[in-house]
């Protein structure tokens, strides 16, 4: 009777007893760790404190009145004081904008938010100190949401107009309330006690603050998260599917075995340059970023029913954005062999995912992290993506970096992956024995 355990077989213990096996994957598998959990919660640890330069406009409509016989623009004065507010950190960028430009940033993503003097708001002031019959409204200050821009960065913003439009108001009651005392204290006794008791109240905080929505983007949007999540799904096929083919060539080539459940395959070595090699693996994630692409189309906007306009667009850079990380993964792995696959990780995702201010706005994210999108794919890419979902596909909106940024990818992925392997070519580092040749 005969076994089927290699003659001299060694057991696991005495595998798991060499500290060698062990050194190799704990160093690794410890350090990525550490590094995602900080780049991952660096970014998001506190983002009101991290905050720089949030781009909120300041519209002024109103037209002033005359009040007491003297001119006055209370939206002016307002909107001024609130731009020339003490801002040590620097957290906010206000614009001031007239209606057409407010709407126009907003409508292209440059805006988080807005915040708006109506028309006739000088007017709607001074009527508070009238005894008209009926009661005046009460003046309004308008804050406009922008969710095309992210949930966070819309809320950030509108957080932020309404604090500042309710000081406002704060200051200017305090104002209408010593007009009223002042005023009342030339009136007949009764008349003043009336007066300070029926509008002091509503004097002292005399705005209403309303909100809505600026720029509207369609209900099936995710709250104006489905960009950042189409953009993942590309980047993810793109890095993916390279690791995917890069494995299926070494194996159809003869350069790794197939292992499949107990079944092993060999095939027979290929000699084939490195060079070559790495031009099949990039014909093939070109080839394959259509077929993903239009199958993540397919399932996001036919399936789903993901709001989504522009769709020849979407689908034409939707494959360029998918080929790009391809053939930035591929030129990894060949320069770098299998470790290329780590490094690989660590740019298109570990690096990528928390510099892409898709979810955090960049304004929000620490300075290294505002450093990395300057580079990161997920930022250009997210970017030309929410273009495309929510702004109307406009150049200004984020379109034009992207598709500058892809091209840019491609060449210096192209660049450097056959830089390098012609490099070892002509080094005679082939991946075959001499024999082979």
């Amino acid at each position: 009777m005969t076994s089927n355990r290699p003659e001299g077989g060694v057991r696991a213990w005495q595998v798991l007893r060499n500290p060698k096996v062990w050194m190799v994957p704990t160093v690794i598998v410890g350090t990525v760790a550490f590094l995602l959990s900080l780049l991952y919660l660096g970014g998001i640890i506190n983002p009101r404190a991290d905050l720089h330069r949030l781009p909120i406009g300041l519209v002024n409509a109103d037209q002033g009145a005359v009040v007491a016989g003297v001119p006055q623009n209370l939206g002016a004065q307002i909107t001024a004081g609130i731009a020339a507010a003490p801002d040590p950190q620097g957290q906010i960028s206000w614009r001031l904008l007239d209606q057409a430009a407010a709407d126009d940033q907003l409508g292209s993503g440059k805006l988080a938010g807005a915040l708006e003097v109506p028309a006739g708001f000088t007017a709607a002031v001074a009527a508070l100190g009238t005894p008209a019959q009926p009661v005046p409204p009460r003046p309004t200050m308008t804050v406009l949401t922008n969710p095309g821009v992210g949930s966070l960065a819309s809320s950030l913003a509108s957080s932020i107009a309404q604090a500042a439009a309710q000081q406002a108001s704060a200051r200017l009651g305090t104002s209408l309330v010593a007009q009223a005392q002042a005023q009342a204290q030339a009136r007949p006794p009764a008349a003043a006690g009336a007066a300070s008791n029926a509008a002091l109240l509503q004097l002292a905080d005399p705005v209403t603050v309303e909100v809505r929505v600026g720029h509207p983007i369609g209900p099936h949007s995710g709250l104006g998260l489905t960009a950042f999540y189409y953009t993942l799904l590309l980047v993810l096929a793109g890095f993916l599917g390279a690791n995917v083919i890069s494995n299926g060539v070494d194996v159809a080539l003869g350069y790794a075995a197939s292992e499949l459940g107990p079944l092993r395959t060999q095939r027979p070595l290929v000699p084939i340059t490195r060079t070559q090699t790495l031009a099949v693996t990039c014909v093939m994630s070109v080839a394959l970023a259509v077929l993903t692409s239009s199958l993540v189309m397919l399932a996001t906007v036919v399936v789903l029913g993901m709001d989504a306009s522009h769709l020849p667009l979407l689908w034409v850079f939707s494959v360029c954005a998918t080929a790009a990380v391809g053939l930035g993964a591929q030129a990894l792995i060949a320069a770098f062999g299998g470790i290329g696959q780590l490094i690989g990780m660590f740019v298109f995702i570990a690096l990528s995912l928390p510099s892409s201010g898709a979810t955090i706005p960049l304004q929000a994210l620490p300075t290294f992290y505002r450093g990395l999108a300057v580079f990161e794919p997920m930022r250009q890419l997210s970017d030309g993506v929410r273009a495309i979902l929510y702004f109307g596909a406009q150049a200004e909106a984020g379109l034009t970096r992207a598709w500058v940024m892809i091209a840019i990818g491609v060449v210096a992925a192209l660049a450097f992956g056959f830089g390098m392997t012609t490099y070892y070519d002509r080094k005679g580092l082939h991946r075959f024995h001499p024999e082979v040749s």
